[in-house]
């Protein structure tokens, strides 16, 4: 299968008339697109749903084997990795111990940043200074002539939206 590469024209609109029509014609094709996603979705949705006791099953047998292997390669793990390593091939396929990087788990943040405190490990505690936009928005002369800082305003977007009617 070759690849086909698409590249958009030039196209600029040469009069009022010009641009309406392009703009009734963008939101057809933005109409006829999402009827085209809206048909794919619903042949996935329709294909998953005729299988979905076929794939229920499928996950299910998964979970078994995969507990009954690893069942099996724990209680051998000491023969199965006697020649050192972390995995042991078995012919039809390999199983491999993992260990996790180390990671930190924090619930409660507020109680841990007072129980840090209260114990004098602040060390531990991250203070992060970082400038304060929205205050420079809301007093842009305070800041200006500053190297590094610049206030951008003015900027213009140009958006096109075709007139839609939603039915519900």
């Amino acid at each position: 299968m070759t690849k086909r590469k698409t590249t958009a024209a030039t196209f600029v609109c040469q009069s009022k008339e010009q641009t309406m029509e392009a703009i009734r014609a963008l939101g057809d094709a933005q109409r006829e697109l999402l009827r085209i996603e809206t048909t794919i979705n619903d042949q996935i949705a329709a294909a998953t749903a005729a299988r979905k006791e076929d794939i229920d099953a499928l996950k299910m047998r998964i979970d078994t084997l995969t507990t009954g292997i690893q069942g099996w390669c724990e209680a051998n793990r000491a023969h199965l990795l006697a020649g050192g390593g972390k995995e042991a091939n078995l012919i039809t396929g390999l199983v491999k111990w993992r260990q996790r990087p180390p990671s930190v788990s924090i619930r409660a943040v507020d109680k841990v940043l007072a129980a840090l405190r209260s114990l004098g490990l602040t060390r531990f505690i991250r203070a992060r200074e970082e400038p304060n936009k929205e205050a420079m928005l809301a007093d842009p002369r305070a800041v200006s002539g500053i190297v590094g800082i610049n206030i951008v305003t003015g900027v213009e977007d140009f958006v096109i939206e075709p007139f839609e009617v939603e039915v519900a």
